[in-house]
């Protein structure tokens, strides 16, 4: 199974959104399989329904910190380089959607029962959050085989 397949595969199993772009990266992260849905659990919409940036976004920034990022304060190299991919893709999927934020991206605030509803009765976490979970695990892929 390809990691897109693998992600909307965690997402269709009540994973988050974070959580499922986080875990399908986490073997060859050095993560295991209980750690990287922990890791993402409060990341999922837009941070435990608040709104904010899309747990797709949350999760592949994670994938590229454990990656790229750095373990010491002197490590700039590192430092650049993440800040610098973490840039590309954020604005590469705010070019595809318009917006980073999770409200923004589907429409209402799952912050209410009246979103949650919303969301549920139009099927947005099928017709919006899947798709945007197999695209963002083919930018971190793009970005990843580019080193």
């Amino acid at each position: 199974m390809n990691y897109v397949d693998q992600a909307a595969g965690y997402f269709s199993n009540h994973f988050n959104c974070a959580q499922s772009v986080l875990a399908t990266f986490a073997p060859e992260l050095g993560l295991d399989c209980n750690t990287a849905p922990r890791l993402a659990s409060g990341f999922g919409s837009g941070m435990a329904r608040l709104g904010q940036t899309c747990g797709t976004v949350t999760g592949a920034i994670m994938v590229l910190g454990l990656r790229y990022g750095y373990i010491s304060g002197e490590d700039l190299v590192s430092k650049e380089k993440t800040y610098a991919l973490v840039q590309e893709f954020t604005a590469r999927f705010r070019a595809c959607h318009g917006s980073t934020l999770c409200r923004e991206l589907l429409g209402c605030d799952l912050g209410t029962p009246e979103g949650q509803q919303l969301a549920a009765d139009r099927q947005l976490f099928t017709v919006i959050c899947e798709p945007l979970v197999r695209q963002s695990v083919t930018l971190v892929q793009e970005l990843l085989a580019r080193g």
